[in-house]
């Protein structure tokens, strides 16, 4: 059976970098959420400006549509999104209702310190982070494994992967 997994957390985090060695480490596709926005929702998180909801539906809509055709295919699949709040990881379980997500987790002063020394990406600055960290709804146990950003990829993939294997066994 395929697995859906998504790694969530905000810009700086490493879902890109943590969600590639997982798909690797797993076997499943990788998707980074950030190549599917409107070249609209593009131009304005450039421009400094945070999305509203209303950006957000439909790339959504798009993201769980793509986990509902992996799973038709049996395929496992990982994606790579902010999935800043409970609503958000909602309309993304529509699409797979067993979705398992790992949620990175970072002081402000070491996201911050990321998105500073990283290359071009339309989404930095401080104030972008500010706002997404003042939009996270903190993820809960119930609803995801939280994984520190100071530990190594491979510590993080492999304490995420434990925790899963344990919460699946209790089932």
């Amino acid at each position: 059976m395929p697995f859906s997994f998504l790694v969530m957390g905000v810009s700086g985090s490493g879902k890109s970098h943590i969600g590639r060695q997982l798909a690797a480490e797993t076997g499943a596709i990788f998707i980074d959420a950030d190549d599917y926005h409107s070249p609209e929702n593009v131009a304005k998180m450039a421009r400094g400006e945070p999305l509203t909801d209303m950006d957000r539906e439909s790339w959504l809509q798009t993201l769980s549509e793509l986990y509902r055709e992996h799973q038709a295919r049996k395929v496992s699949l990982v994606i790579g999104c902010s999935a800043l709040k409970r609503h958000y990881r909602d309309v993304l379980r529509q699409g797979a209702p067993n979705l398992h997500i790992l949620y990175l987790h970072g002081s402000r002063e070491v996201l911050l310190d990321r998105l500073n020394t990283r290359g071009s990406h339309f989404f930095s600055g401080e104030h972008m982070l500010n706002s997404q960290l003042n939009t996270l709804e903190l993820p809960g146990k119930d609803e995801a494994i939280q994984c520190s950003i100071e530990s190594t990829p491979k510590e993080i993939i492999h304490d995420f992967l434990h925790e899963l294997s344990r919460k699946l066994a209790e089932k």
